[in-house]
């Protein structure tokens, strides 16, 4: 497929799509023509790296995660590399919980005094 019905199909912009590239994270094959030609793989790759994504990411992390993708679904190869980077990605979330909360109390306490008034 080319890259625009790639993009279509994964609702990712053909300028993200050749970035993954140029990172080394999508390797599409080329016709004679010069065009890119993604495969039904290439689209997996992108639909995980979206999921990645909304788990926080980086594209550095995801690289390092994509090698030890096995089968359809997004189910990882055990190894204690990716066990530490996932241990740092849930600390950084468990962060930025918190600090969501406490902005969440801050928010509070202005919305409390507006309305004592």
């Amino acid at each position: 497929m080319r890259i625009g019905e790639l993009a279509k199909r994964t609702d990712v912009s053909i300028r993200m799509l050749r970035y993954y590239e140029t990172e080394g994270l999508l390797k599409p094959k080329r016709i004679t023509s010069g065009y890119r030609d993604y495969s039904e793989n290439e689209l997996q790759t992108v639909e995980r790296i979206k999921l990645l994504g909304l788990a926080g990411m980086t594209l550095a992390t995801i690289k390092q995660f994509l090698p030890c993708v096995r089968g359809e679904g997004p189910i990882f190869e055990p190894c204690d590399e990716l066990r530490h980077v996932l241990h740092e990605q849930i600390a950084r979330v468990d962060l930025k919980t918190a600090k969501l909360a406490q902005s969440r109390k801050i928010l509070e306490s202005f919305l409390y005094e507006i309305e004592q008034k």
